[in-house]
């Protein structure tokens, strides 16, 4: 059985050197992904260049690099899901494709200079806070370093999630999971089955479905799918973006302001479920058989999991050679799939669209704070929160880029990050001001910002209760969505309030000196 999880753009790694730390750095960045990319960049606007972006790879790109299975593709426009201080006039079409979001990736990197910064294959294996020297002690697979801030820039859609399914190790076929794509296994006149129908499925199903012998595909959840407005870039378009100062910019915030009305929209499940008639439409026009459409139709409001888009799944998942599987997966076989009604199928390939740990992040089994406490004890046992989505009481210095509640349902995450770089941008030039060796937030500052973030994704149609999705952890709490408008998170998030942290003056053994100004 082939590798399910290995990255193919990895770099092979191994432990810490183990000799020490060999540079000091004002900041740590791990990835380099939007997150990480975007904080480099903006570092370097502010001429702070003491910094550098390890990343486990060989490549930036972030989820644009890992995910490059067939159909690949944004579903957000282009032109918001694109840094506003690095605009492309160049996209080929409405919505990006993975190639195209990669190239443009690359090309941040490289028009912003920011390459000389990064560390590849440098994986992140710990990071420890200092009290008394007030600094990060740093180990990544090819060496260890300090640092005064460390910055997060994994994400939380970074780490794919493998179902715990009985058998599944010892299937003697070729497994994969969608953002691990073998590249170098032919599907051709395969009998390949598809594991899940989210986001990644819906997109690749349709690119492999024609070469493949027969195809399976296991739906736990059917999903709502609206129709995708992709165009091409017209002549006049493209003209008017090369030639006209301004243009994209103004279609950039058009299409944001657009979407801050589906916010109001989706965080109230009874009108959500009136604008639930274009997908139930969509489903209607592209399924004629009325068994079939009843398996395809969900049984909670829209929105409430993640909103998908598609022109080409439902014509393809009724082609001669695919068949829906909507019984559960009893068990894996060495050569087959084996469901709970007791039905066999003989299969030689299987595909994981089964998603990523969004709510079990695995940075956070990296990361001890202050006390000695790992990351993700402290979240186990109060639940995953941060202040302002972006700082953890008892973990100074650390900066989190797109940390709990920042995933948005309705618009780019582009907006969110850089509306979070700010955010640690003005942290970083308040600690230069006051000459203050740390931050760290208050608990009752944290307390309170999550019970806000609470209280309004109560009624909501994310928190609805007869919907099971990957914004709930195990206990049913909601540690991801924004339950509200981009505006208003970036409105909170555009200045570092000092009299909400721990403010450390002073480096020593002995206690710190507080600054509570």
């Amino acid at each position: 059985m082939t590798s399910i999880l290995e990255p193919p753009s990895a770099v092979p790694t191994g432990g810490g050197t183990g000799g020490g730390p060999t540079r000091h750095l004002r900041v740590a960045v791990i990835g380099s992904g939007f997150s990480g990319l975007g904080m480099a960049v903006r570092l370097l606007q502010r001429g702070m260049d003491d910094f550098l972006v390890f990343e486990r790879a060989d490549e930036v790109g972030g989820t644009w690099r890992d995910n490059s299975y067939p159909g690949a593709a944004c579903d957000v426009m282009s032109h918001l899901y694109s840094f506003s201080f690095a605009q492309n006039p160049g996209w080929k079409s409405t919505f990006g494709k993975q190639e195209e979001l990669l190239a443009y990736l690359r090309d941040v990197a490289d028009r912003f200079g920011v390459r000389p910064h990064i560390r590849f294959g440098h994986e992140l294996l710990a990071a420890r806070w200092d009290e008394p020297t007030r600094r990060w002690y740093i180990e990544t697979s090819q060496g260890d370093y300090t640092a005064q801030v460390l910055v997060s820039g994994t994400g939380y859609l970074s780490e794919p999630a493998v179902p715990d399914i009985p058998g599944l190790a010892d299937f003697t076929g070729t497994v994969f999971h969608s953002s691990r794509w073998d590249h170098e296994h032919d599907l051709t006149g395969r009998s390949v089955a598809v594991i899940g129908t989210g986001a990644s499925a819906i997109q690749f199903v349709p690119k492999i479905q024609p070469q493949v012998g027969r195809l399976d595909l296991y739906q736990r959840t059917p999903a709502w799918i609206g129709p995708k407005n992709d165009k091409p870039t017209s002549a006049l378009q493209s003209a008017l973006l090369h030639k006209v100062p301004g243009y994209q910019n103004f279609r950039r915030n058009f299409n944001m302001w657009g979407r801050e009305v589906l916010a109001f929209v989706m965080k109230r499940p009874k009108v959500a479920g009136k604008m639930q008639k274009m997908a139930s439409d969509h489903l209607k026009k592209s399924v004629a058989d009325p068994e079939l459409r009843q398996r395809l139709t969900p049984d909670y409001v829209m929105a409430c999991k993640r909103l998908l888009f598609s022109n080409t799944w439902y014509p393809a998942i009724q082609q001669p050679n695919v068949d829906l599987v909507t019984d559960a997966i009893a068990e894996v076989r060495p050569t087959s799939i084996v469901t709970a009604d007791g039905t066999e199928r003989e299969i030689d390939t299987i595909i994981l669209g089964t998603g990523f740990k969004a709510t079990d992040r695995p940075i956070a089994g990296r990361v001890t704070g202050r006390g000695g406490r790992l990351l993700r004890d402290v979240w186990r046992e109060h639940g995953m929160a941060a202040h302002r989505g972006t700082t953890v009481a008892g973990f100074p210095n650390l900066f989190l880029l797109l940390g709990p509640n920042t995933t948005l349902g309705h618009s780019s995450q582009v907006v969110m990050i850089e509306a979070q770089i700010g955010y640690v941008l003005d942290a970083l030039a308040q600690m230069d001001k006051r000459g203050l060796a740390s931050v760290e937030v208050r608990e009752e500052a944290q307390r309170a910002w999550n019970d806000e973030v609470r209280r309004r994704l109560d009624g909501t149609v994310w928190n609805a209760g007869n919907c099971r999705s990957w914004y709930l952890d195990e206990h049913g709490r909601n540690p991801s969505i924004w339950p509200t408008y981009t505006w208003r998170f970036r409105r909170r998030t555009r200045r570092f309030d000092p009299a909400e942290y721990r403010l450390a003056t002073s480096v020593g053994a002995g206690r710190p000196a507080l600054d509570h100004a």
